[in-house]
């Protein structure tokens, strides 16, 4: 989608085809577009098909009131922040009396719409000419125009001075994909925590695999998860130097230390599976959930944590376990044709067998269900069997 085909989107026109393409099959394309094309030009077509298809995706990540109000590029819906995420974020913002904000690739403006939405002011910098021109329509679509100023530029030569805090999310992608080196990000990591430390307050976007020895001594690391899956690190400037964090959405519930506990101790499989969050196990806060839970790891080198008792706790999802096995095929498939699974729920941490390959050898049938372990205890191969705690 070129910067002209977006711009004949926002006509009359092309906002009212769109429109009528809320609730379209995409597998019903070409026979829709066929018909859109008696009556409308094949580029605009093109586009709001396009751009249709970017909304009902994006539905999952901001919701279907905003989604289906908003403008999308074909990577910037990927990328972009989830809105509860940019949500949390914006007010975590508010809470620290931040009212602007210098939002440095911005993107589409996820960010930049949560934190107007807080009353703070944004200026939204992107260098790619469309991904400028749909962060704007985002914020006039969503009534929000007034607090956001978005700019095209190279955010290393933006003064942002005047802004009581910055926000920086790297492009971290690339022609071949997904990047890890932080140096190698749109800009460097090196860059942004230097613009970091200039500001009062600063929070810098980064992959959540990052090594916790790259993290600067005076930024607090923050996990962040969304109903369980892990979607992005933050180091924060101007908060809490040294501390590491685990924060779980909806909520939040967050979890943090400045002096993180050694690796807790291994030992017997217990009644009692506990998996913590990918965030918390981001973290490296382990060590603090089995110490609340009075527990222990299966395994020195595996974030599985077990214990005799149960306990809540909001940082782990327990199981209780019925069987701690070898690893073995044949034993599972007649372990679980005996108890008629036919409902197998697989996990997996420190072993090589995939899930879906297990499905296929063991075959489960039958009106029950289990949850199989595929892990390491004591080093071994093993296969725990349970179910989750009522």
């Amino acid at each position: 989608m070129t910067p002209e085909d977006f711009s004949a989107l926002l006509t009359p026109e092309g906002r009212a085809l769109l429109d009528s393409l809320r609730d379209y099959d995409p597998a019903q394309e070409l026979a829709v577009a066929t018909r859109l094309r008696r009556e409308h030009p094949a580029a605009l077509v093109s586009a709001a098909l396009g751009q249709a298809r970017l909304r009902q995706r994006a539905v999952a990540k901001f919701g279907a009131e905003d989604a289906y109000r908003m403008f999308f590029t074909p990577g910037g819906g990927e990328m972009a922040t989830r809105a509860s995420v940019a949500s949390y974020r914006a007010e975590r913002l508010a809470d620290l009396g931040v009212r602007s904000v210098a939002d440095l690739c911005c993107g589409i403006g996820g960010d930049a719409l949560a934190l107007a939405r807080r009353g703070i002011r944004v200026l939204a910098v992107d260098l790619d000419p469309l991904t400028v021109a749909v962060a704007r329509a985002n914020a006039e679509a969503l009534g929000l125009a007034d607090l956001i100023e978005v700019r095209e530029a190279d955010v290393t030569t933006v003064d942002v001075s005047s802004y009581e805090a910055v926000f920086i999310d790297p492009a971290r992608r690339g022609g071949r994909g997904r990047i890890f080196d932080p140096e190698s990000y749109s800009p460097p990591l090196s860059w942004a925590v230097g613009a970091a430390r200039a500001a009062k307050y600063a929070a810098i976007k980064i992959a959540p695999g990052i090594p916790h020895e790259a993290v600067p001594a005076e930024a607090e690391a923050e996990w962040i998860s969304d109903h369980g899956d892990v979607k992005e690190a933050v180091l924060w400037f101007g908060t809490a130097p040294g501390t590491v964090r685990a924060t779980l959405l909806p909520g939040p519930v967050g979890l943090h230390t400045a002096e993180p506990l050694p690796d807790p101790q291994a030992g017997p499989v217990g009644r009692w599976l506990y998996e913590p969050d990918g965030a918390v196990i981001r973290a490296h806060l382990v060590a603090e959930v089995a110490r609340d839970l009075g527990g222990r790891l299966i395994d020195p080198t595996i974030a599985y944590i077990t214990a005799d008792e149960l306990r809540a706790t909001p940082y782990a999802t327990a199981y209780e376990i019925t069987d701690v096995l070898p690893f073995g095929l044949k034993k599972l498939k007649a372990l679980l044709r005996e108890r008629e699974v036919g409902v197998l729920t697989v996990k997996k941490r420190g072993s090589a067998i995939e899930p879906e390959e297990l499905r296929r050898k063991v075959k489960p049938s039958g009106p029950n269900s289990a949850t199989v372990f595929l892990t390491r205890v004591a080093g071994a191969p093993a296969m725990l069997i349970g179910s989750p705690a009522a």
